[in-house]
């Protein structure tokens, strides 16, 4: 109303009562019309009433439209004074559907195509199932998980198994998170939002049951954005590097949205995640709970090398030092994949050229060479390895001569096959004023990014969607943000690799070779 409370427009609605915007009872009127929809009997009744229905004949149909999302509630609160929260626990006791009502969680059993639907009953006196929802990292109690209870009791003493785990385990200390304070309890039952600590076995999304019928039970896991921008941290404090990678551990047990790699070729630890502001976040973290002092760079672009036509390459190792030598001699052709499609390998070796318990070094040999590239030093990718023939002595044959022999050979074939760079891109949509939209696409285009397409969602704005290779994306929200004012919005995903221009090649190579 005045910023200080919230009107009723379900219970009591009072349409003379002044509000920020609309009216109560025009907003009461708009529910019921949505809740009626649902019942045929009650539609007949409110139109021969009139507006005469009590909340507790909408009960039963407020509860319907809730499960099958035809009315979402909005409830205005405020974090500052607190005006709303009581009349919001008023509606989440008096009109949300309890376990019992609500819709059934999507349980599952089994994995892939064979999985098949599972329906659990809240009935406290079945199998216990929880779902672990959350993880957290208390500075006292440690690793924290936090699961609702879908079927079953959980009292501190019930043994558990996590997944399709053989041994259970006990909480000791089952409990409840009001707030930042955690209030031991003796009895959680189906509903209840409950949290163990120190059980270094659960993670996200884990499933608890007291069972083996129920092992491989498991939600439908949610999809999450792709993290896609990133940040190098590098401690100031040397001694720190242990403490930063434990650090981050706890972090990625917390957020699904953030990524942590070890960057070998620039021997940086990269952080990834959905923006700016998510990795500012990730930072005042690890200084503020962790006392991590750091510094950051752009991480190194994640460039990839492919081939662009078949090729074939033989190499012999040798080598005599007086006693047992080495030898070992490997024949293999590479032929090029589409995007995405990895590596694949096969053994087409006839004759026992190579004897099967070498193969295994091969492949070694092989992958070692995809890891380090051939051109410029990234891993290469998308390329079909087929092992025709090779040599072996009976003597001087081992492991490590194959290994050698795989590697050259992949690499001359490589270097034979006409390799190419390839640049990660970004997929990026951006919603912009229309009289933002020239400046928007040149920014965008001094990017080497180029635009998809337009769109006009709404009266006065533009959607444009580019694609625009990642290492022309540094800094690009702030940016936008000082073109636009602040008034613009942008998504962004993973768009998958293309080759590099000519220039930026050579740039690439000019700078491996002076390495």
């Amino acid at each position: 109303a005045d910023g200080s409370k919230v009107v009723d427009c379900f219970f009591a609605p009072d349409a003379s009562t002044a509000t920020a915007f609309s009216n109560a009872g025009t907003a009461h009127d708009a529910i019921v019309d949505q809740v009626v929809e649902l019942d045929e009997e009650l539609m007949a009744r409110y139109l021969e009433q009139g507006d005469s229905l009590d909340p507790e004949q909408l009960h039963a149909p407020f509860e319907q439209a809730l499960r099958e999302g035809h009315l979402i509630p909005v409830c205005f609160v405020s974090a500052r004074t607190g005006a709303g929260i009581p009349e919001l626990l008023d509606i989440l006791g008096r009109l949300m559907p309890d376990p019992t009502e609500g819709n059934p969680p999507a349980f599952l059993k089994g994995e892939g195509a064979s999985a098949v639907p599972v329906v659990l009953s809240p009935d406290p006196d079945s199998h216990v199932v929880a779902h672990v929802f959350q993880i957290s990292n208390d500075p006292y109690r440690g690793k924290m998980a936090l699961f609702r209870v879908h079927q079953g009791q959980i009292t501190p003493n019930s043994a558990l198994f996590v997944g399709d785990a053989r041994k259970s385990f006990k909480a000791a200390h089952l409990l409840r998170l009001q707030g930042r304070n955690a209030v031991e309890t003796p009895l959680a039952v189906p509903g209840d939002l409950c949290a163990v600590s120190r059980v270094d076995e659960l993670h996200r999304d884990a499933v608890l049951h007291d069972s083996h019928d129920e092992d491989h039970f498991h939600l439908v896991s949610p999809t999450y954005p792709p993290p896609v921008f990133g940040l190098a941290l590098i401690t100031r404090k040397p001694a720190d590097e242990h403490k930063l990678a434990e650090a981050l551990v706890r972090l990625t047990d917390e957020d699904p949205c953030l990524e942590v790699s070890y960057d070998t070729r620039g021997r940086q630890t990269v952080v990834r995640g959905l923006g700016e502001q998510h990795l500012k976040i990730v930072l005042d973290q690890l200084s503020s709970r962790w006392n991590l002092e750091l510094d950051t760079a752009s991480p190194a672009i994640p460039y990839r090398e492919t081939i662009s036509v078949t090729a074939e390459a033989r190499y012999r190792h040798k080598k005599q030092s007086g006693g047992a030598g080495q030898f070992g001699e490997v024949a293999l052709r590479v032929e090029p994949l589409g995007r995405g499609e990895g590596l694949q390998l096969a053994d087409e070796v006839k004759g026992g050229a190579i004897p099967t318990h070498f193969m295994p070094a091969v492949e070694k040999g092989v992958r070692q060479a995809l890891t380090e590239g051939a051109l410029a030093g990234y891993p290469i990718h998308d390329l079909r390895v087929i092992v025709t023939d090779g040599k072996h002595h009976a003597v001087d044959s081992n492991e490590i001569s194959f290994v050698t022999a795989a590697r050259h050979a992949l690499l001359e074939a490589v270097l034979a096959a006409r390799p190419q760079i390839l640049e990660p891109m970004l997929e990026i949509t951006v919603k912009v004023a229309d009289d933002r939209f020239g400046e928007v696409s040149a920014e965008l285009a001094g990017r080497r990014g180029h635009l998809t397409a337009t769109d006009s969602p709404a009266s006065g704005w533009t959607m444009i969607s580019a694609r625009v290779p990642m290492a022309g994306m540094e800094g690009f929200e702030a940016r936008l943000k000082a073109i636009c004012a602040g008034e613009s919005e942008f998504v962004i995903a993973a768009g998958g690799h293309e080759v590099v221009a000519g220039e930026m090649q050579a740039r690439l190579l000019r700078e491996h070779a002076g390495q």
